[in-house]
């Protein structure tokens, strides 16, 4: 199936681990200040996520039976007694490594950083660790230390090189949080452990750990932790403190836990709907797995992975993308495909992603994705037609080219109509499309970026109202109720509020409005049987939404996408208006209420 890229192919969710439901606790404390070396990484934009261990070995199968799900959770998932899983470190001698290999396919690809897995939820330390004899050189027939290759190689050839550690996690250690309970016979302890336990593991393990990757490799760019399931706010601070103090410059991940990290992590694959607040950053997959699966072969296309580095870069967010080496320390040649085909782009089209800003624009485009740096704006079109519109720019635009061939100026015009305040802009494209993957056609404005942040109509009469967008109004005032930070209006129960946008229209006549709804949960479908009413230009419609018209995502996420019908309503003028959609009643069996990304206005042709 083609995959595009489009706003209702994309759902937005709040964090979530696809080991666990419970990825990060939630914090109302406002984050740390991150330092000044957060400049290099908003610079980057692309780095390539590793996911190896032990868990390569049995690549997804477990005495001859296919364990379901992702391939580093293999210990997890198939209930893998400790004693019997420590036996993977006898075999584990990936000779096939080539640290050099590996960091010269990141450059190549365009990425500027690597993170890779020191030690995941398994408690394998793939360094050497003097602290715990349970890693890579002193319980495998490897003995080699594979950080010491890779920090050699990073700085020969001038990539970052830092550092995953799950922090809370650890199903080999006692006190970790998933552990095994070998002396107790209790199976499986979950996410759940006792606090003075977890506290001996934090500190004669984690902490010790994390003080020898910091202080063995050299300048290490930002430590990765991961599910902080049971860690204390002032645990995580601890964290946060000992990296700085160690290095000062080594950025701490989001998922440190408790809103204290110098960047933020959205949830695994997950897309936000509109522009983020702040410096977040997104991993992604190359296929279904992290850690190495040898059945798992549904690969993405070249065409996806660069529309998700579009996507990604025009919402502001940076994109760490997974590859899942081996046993024997081989990256899997479909990945290593992909990713030079993702290089040969950004050898051309780098300017658009690399130091790059969010669109400007609150709202997205069919046609593409926008990304800006300074007086210019990117467009990376996706659909492409040699008679291009957008609408909203006020800017004078000084010049118009392709980023493949910036010595060849495009024709354009630009209009507004002066009684709406509406501006216009048309390019001539060439006829053929001159990138078979995603042209980049470049504006020089006259100044920083000055765009109508209303919600327009679009060229194709649509318009498109996120509810990120919306105001909030009733008895709680302007209080954003349970809009997660992904962009989903979740859990919407009250028939006192409603909320509210303004939006500017060009052209009168009819307008189907459709709703498009999304579930919060892993794999759950969106439940419908809520009343609404939608008011604007002095109409009222009033319909029962429903989850029928189920929409197909992209795949970077099990969400749920579903879309509504409500009717019709017309317009009898142009002009800046207001939108009103209220619930007048919300169906009982629903157990997240009315869950809604966005409100649609699409022309009666």
């Amino acid at each position: 199936m083609k995959r595009t890229i489009n706003l209702l192919a994309v759902l937005c969710m709040s964090v979530v681990y696809s080991g666990l439901a419970s990825a990060e606790p939630v914090s109302t404390n406002t984050p740390p200040t991150p330092p000044d070396s957060i400049h290099w990484w908003r610079e980057a934009r692309f780095g390539m996520f590793i996911h190896w261990g032990i868990y390569a070995q049995p690549a997804g199968v477990w005495k001859g039976q296919d364990i379901p799900s992702i391939g580093e959770w293999i210990m997890y998932n198939a209930k893998i007694p400790i004693p019997e899983y420590e036996q993977l470190t006898k075999t584990f001698n990936p000779v096939k490594f080539n640290a050099e290999q590996w960091v010269l396919l990141a450059k190549r690809a365009g990425m500027k950083y690597i993170v890779i897995t020191s030690k995941h939820h398994d408690g394998f330390a793939m360094f050497h660790s003097p602290s715990n004899p349970f890693n890579i050189v002193d319980a495998t027939p490897f003995k080699r230390d594979v950080m010491k290759e890779l920090a050699e190689a990073c700085r020969k050839h001038g990539i970052r090189l830092c550092f995953y550690y799950s922090q809370a996690q650890d199903w080999n250690a006692p006190g970790g949080a998933g552990h095994w309970d070998e002396v107790g016979k209790k199976g499986w302890s979950g996410a759940s452990v006792p606090a003075e336990r977890f506290a001996k593991y934090f500190e004669e393990k984690a902490k010790p750990q994390v003080r020898e990757l910091l202080t063995q490799y050299g300048p290490i760019g930002l430590i990765w932790f991961d599910t902080p399931v049971v860690i204390t706010r002032e645990q995580s601070l601890e964290l946060r403190k000992l990296v700085h103090e160690l290095q000062p410059d080594c950025l701490v991940s989001g998922r440190v836990g408790h809103n204290v990290g110098d960047y933020g992590s959205l949830g695994d694959n997950q897309i936000p709907c509109g522009p983020v607040n702040g410096d977040w950053e997104t991993p992604a997959t190359l296929n279904d797995t992290w850690g190495y699966k040898s059945k798992d072969n549904n690969w993405k296309s070249v065409d996806d992975l660069l529309g998700l580095l579009a996507e990604l870069a025009s919402k502001g967010a940076n994109y760490l993308l997974n590859v899942g080496p081996t046993g024997e320390g081989e990256i899997p040649q479909p990945s290593v495909e992909r990713l030079e085909e993702i290089g040969k782009w950004m050898a051309v089209n780098s300017e658009a992603i690399y130091g790059t800003s969010a669109s400007p624009f609150p709202y997205e485009f069919k046609w593409g994705r926008m990304t800006c740096k300074g007086s210019r704006i990117y467009l990376l079109v996706t659909s492409w037609s040699p008679k291009f519109t957008l609408n909203g720019i006020k800017n004078k635009v000084c010049n118009a080219y392709l980023l493949a061939a910036p010595d060849r100026p495009l024709k354009f015009k630009q209009t507004c109509d002066q009684a709406l305040d509406f501006h216009s802009m048309t390019l001539s494209l060439p006829k053929k499309q001159p990138d078979p993957r995603i042209p980049v056609v470049v504006l020089e404005l006259d100044g920083l970026p000055n765009v109508e942040t209303v919600a327009l109509q679009q060229p194709d009469g649509s318009i498109t109202l996120p509810i990120h967008m919306a105001a909030f109004n009733g008895p709680d005032g302007s209080r954003t109720p349970n809009l997660t930070r992904g962009g989903l209006l979740n859990d919407w129960r009250s028939t006192q509020n409603w909320v509210s946008w303004p939006l500017k229209v060009k052209n009168i006549g009819e307008y189907n409005v459709r709703l498009v709804l999304g579930s919060p949960h892993w794999e759950t479908k969106v439940r419908g049987g809520h009343k609404v009413a939608v008011t604007i230009g002095g109409q009222t419609l009033k319909g029962t939404v429903t989850s029928d018209e189920e929409i197909k995502s992209v795949r970077t996420t099990h969400f749920w996408l579903a879309a509504t019908n409500l009717g019709r309503i017309r317009l009898e003028k142009a002009g800046t208006m207001n939108l009103e959609l209220r619930a007048e009643e919300i169906a009982a069996k629903a157990p997240s209420g009315l869950t809604l990304l966005s409100l649609e206005l699409i022309p009666v042709k």
